[in-house]
């Protein structure tokens, strides 16, 4: 399907009247649908999976294999360490402690580099400098030189081109490196030992986010084997930092580190930074965001103080917690935060993590959570932020989820942390945001069909209709005069909407699938969102469930809308609900 798609490129530009080429000069006449279409030829994330796990074996040759690719594209090992690098892992919020740290040390006037995974709705979005997704120009330039470079250097050895997420990080490193960063903040992308960023041999700083269960046909299936996974960055002198883990990954952690000669800390919680100050203001939500800006201010702080930085002020250090003390790995010392910091906290965005967005009567609430740990997160921020809303006077209120998830997940075990937030409709989709997504070249995904995307929509509705029969059908808190049932299926053919009937049971299931997120959040919209159109009226009939729903959702005086399970459901949702990030 690669060459394939690849042969099709070339085909396309020969007949639009260009020719391609190989050679970096010819390079401007490519645009940046050219660059994206051409990335999306060199293997989607599900490939790359597939190969990690060949590999896994011999993670010396994975990193081999990655300096050759570096040093095709011309680059040597020793030029990233130029880039004062902050290299952090984790399973949970090791984006979110990034963003946060990338947030910190730009308020100290430093230029900033960040490189991030997956994207939400552009793929530039992974390469920011100073917090902003490189433009579409810069995109093009850098995509280009890299491509051409790794291309005329193929022969019967290096033969092949890196794969997707391998491109784009040493597209990074290039970036970053011509574009003259003080610094570049690195998030790994699965794992640690095994993944292409721990190319970087002298980091500044390193740090560990807090781990869970995930992505466990790489990892494994255990929290000590995925704790192996995560030191994998760690290096030989180089200071590492990690926020509160149960006590055996710890253990882990903490021999990971002994077996690396690398010094490893123990961050402070947040509270003990608020000793004798206000509470720290936050810009991400949720109380879990606490810890990911604990471990971000250790980082900040760890690489002021090794690039030797001026004016930082007086770091006075504060006796760590009790709570601290005892533990396998030694606590780092809280200390006095300077205004850049507290600052710096209270301004970070970061799209799709407990990210709210109010149209009208529909607010849409939007977190990529996508692990158990982080669907209970996502539950207490829902639960707690709807809570906060104004109630309508006459209490009309409707609750809708919006789910999916992908890869190697245990959908039952999240859709289950889910059941208590008293949906009144659970609304399952691909994460296409169209049934075609041939014009959105930044969300192609080669190695997902739709049917293959509908199967696993059909699965997670079976377990949210049986996990609710399993808790005694209707919710006695739940306040909600109707539930029915239904699903909408498309035929392969139009993608249009055809009744399928639900199978008896004692109780009705209150689930609908869609075949993309345009439809579903249209249906849950009902064009009071002015985002989005009206459903179409026109049309396959449909089920009870869908119109009776409706009438629901257009006379009630406020709609909710959790969109959660995947990160890139939520970048679909973003793309149709806010068309400036499109831009």
């Amino acid at each position: 399907m690669v060459a394939r798609g690849l042969r099709a490129l070339r085909g396309a530009l020969r007949a639009g009247g260009r020719r391609f080429s190989t050679r970096p000069a010819r390079a401007p006449a490519m645009d940046y649908q050219d660059a994206i279409r051409m990335l999306n030829t060199l293997q989607t994330n599900a490939s790359y999976l597939e190969q990690v796990k060949r590999e896994r074996g011999d993670p010396q040759a994975q990193l081999e294999a990655m300096q050759d690719f570096l040093e095709r594209s011309g680059l040597k090992v020793e030029d990233l360490d130029r880039l004062n690098i902050i290299h952090v892992t984790g399973t949970k919020g090791k984006g979110s402690a990034c963003a946060f740290t990338e947030r910190i040390l730009r308020n100290y006037g430093l230029k900033t580099g960040f490189y991030s995974s997956p994207h939400l709705v552009q793929v530039r979005e992974r390469i920011r400098i100073n917090g902003q997704p490189i433009s579409k120009d810069l995109f093009n330039k850098y995509f280009w030189l890299v491509y051409n470079r790794l291309e005329e250097t193929k022969d019967p050895e290096h033969g092949s081109m890196p794969a997707y997420f391998r491109f784009l990080t040493i597209m990074a490193f290039h970036v970053f490196l011509q574009e003259k960063v003080d610094l570049a903040v690195v998030e790994v992308g699965i794992g640690g030992t095994y993944d292409c960023t721990n190319i970087i041999r002298t980091p500044v700083v390193c740090g560990v986010s807090s781990l869970g269960i995930d992505h466990t046909s790489i990892l494994g299936d255990t929290m000590e084997k995925i704790a192996w996974q995560k030191g994998g960055i760690f290096k030989p002198g180089v200071p590492a930092f990690t926020v509160a883990q149960p006590e055996r990954p710890l253990e882990v952690l903490r021999e990971r580190a002994q077996e690396r000669k690398c010094p490893l800390y123990l961050c402070p919680e947040l509270d003990d930074f608020e000793e004798g100050c206000r509470t720290l203001e936050l810009g991400l939500a949720g109380a879990h965001q606490r810890s990911n800006a604990a471990l971000a201010l250790q980082l900040a702080r760890t690489w002021l103080q090794c690039r030797g930085c001026q004016g930082l002020g007086e770091l006075k250090e504060v006796p760590p917690s009790s709570e601290l003390l005892g533990r396998p790995v030694p606590p780092a010392p809280a200390f006095r935060l300077t205004d850049a910091m507290i600052q710096g906290l209270r301004d970070t965005e970061w799209l799709g993590r407990t990210q709210v967005l109010s149209h009208g009567p529909v607010t849409w609430y939007l977190d990529g959570a996508h692990t158990t740990s982080s669907v209970q997160a996502c539950v207490r921020w829902f639960r707690q932020a709807a809570l906060n809303q104004d109630k309508p006077h006459d209490r009309s209120e409707v609750r809708v989820l919006l789910f999916n998830a992908t890869g190697d997940r245990d959908t039952a075990a999240l859709l289950k942390l889910l059941v208590p937030c008293h949906f009144d409709y659970a609304v399952f989709c691909p994460n296409f945001t169209e049934v075609s997504v041939a014009n959105n070249a930044d969300q192609q995904n080669f190695n997902v069909t739709l049917e293959n995307a509908l199967t696993r929509c059909l699965e997670n509705q079976r377990t949210w209709t049986r996990l609710l029969e399993e808790k005694g059908g209707q919710d006695p808190w739940l306040p909600s005069p109707l539930r029915v049932g239904g699903l909408l299926q498309p035929t392969p053919a139009r993608g249009s909407l055809l009744l399928v009937p639900p199978a008896p049971r004692p109780l009705n299931s209150p689930a609908l699938v869609f075949p993309c997120l345009a439809q579903a959040l249209r249906w849950v919209a009902q064009g009071r969102d002015p985002h989005l159109a009206a459903p179409a009226a026109s049309g396959a009939h449909p089920h009870p469930a869908a119109s009776s729903g409706a009438v629901l959702l257009r006379e009630a005086a406020a709609v909710r809308v959790l969109v959660t399970g995947s990160l890139h459901l939520v970048g679909g949702a973003l793309r149709l609900l806010d068309p400036a990030l499109s831009q």
